[in-house]
């Protein structure tokens, strides 16, 4: 404990990982609103996060551009923290210690565990698909320099890719919310050192090793 009942904290995103990731919350539901205004007559009234049905038509792949760039900015520091370990088959296998509170089971997770590295590298692929697909349907630019079926094959990747993403966030925030500290760490950018020691002890203890060069 540090100054009277306050507990230390530790700092687990910069400020600039902070913004990032609230700038691609914004433009997902935006994108993602549009993109079910588009799919089908039922949803059109989301149309409106975007001034409308045709304004959703010409802002929605740009908005698709914009989210893509700004996970990308978010996703390069972090890549190398979300590579695949030996170490996280065994935490896979134990999910059931995760679901029960009892990760104290499991291997050490650094600063992401598996289930989170497995849900990065699914935003980043449905994310590629994505932008691979929008470009080929993409009418007013690119899609008359492509072929008629690689164009409805490209629609149906995209719906599929868009519908993969959309789980996958779904996933993020009940996971967000089921760990008690995450929205905080996103909102402040600190965890205490306690929640660091419970669910991300390797990590924990390279932050909290002696030395200067972390």
């Amino acid at each position: 404990m540090a100054n009277g009942d306050r507990p230390e904290l530790i700092l687990r995103y910069q400020p600039a990982e902070r913004v990032t990731h609230w700038l691609i919350v914004v433009l997902f539901v935006c994108a993602a609103g549009s993109g079910l205004a588009l799919f089908h007559p039922a949803l059109f009234w989301l149309s409106g996060l975007l001034g409308g049905g045709p304004w959703s038509v010409v802002l929605h792949p740009f908005v698709g551009l914009a989210m893509c760039a700004a996970f990308y900015l978010l996703a390069r520091p972090l890549w190398r923290h979300n590579r695949l370990e030996p170490r996280d088959r065994a935490w896979l296998r134990g999910i059931r210690d995760v679901l029960d509170n009892r990760e104290d089971r499991l291997p050490e997770a650094g600063r992401y565990n598996a289930g989170q590295k497995l849900l990065f590298i699914v935003l980043a692929a449905c994310l590629v698909v994505l932008l691979g697909s929008g470009v080929v349907v993409w009418r007013i630019y690119f899609s008359a320099y492509f072929p008629i079926w690689l164009i409805r094959v490209s629609a149906v990747l995209h719906a599929l890719a868009a519908f993969g993403l959309v789980l996958a966030v779904i996933v993020h925030i009940a996971a967000a919310v089921w760990v008690k500290g995450s929205v905080g760490a996103m909102t402040r950018g600190t965890v205490t050192l306690g929640w660091a020691f419970k669910h991300h002890r390797a990590w924990f203890r390279e932050m909290t090793r002696p030395t200067t060069g972390r």
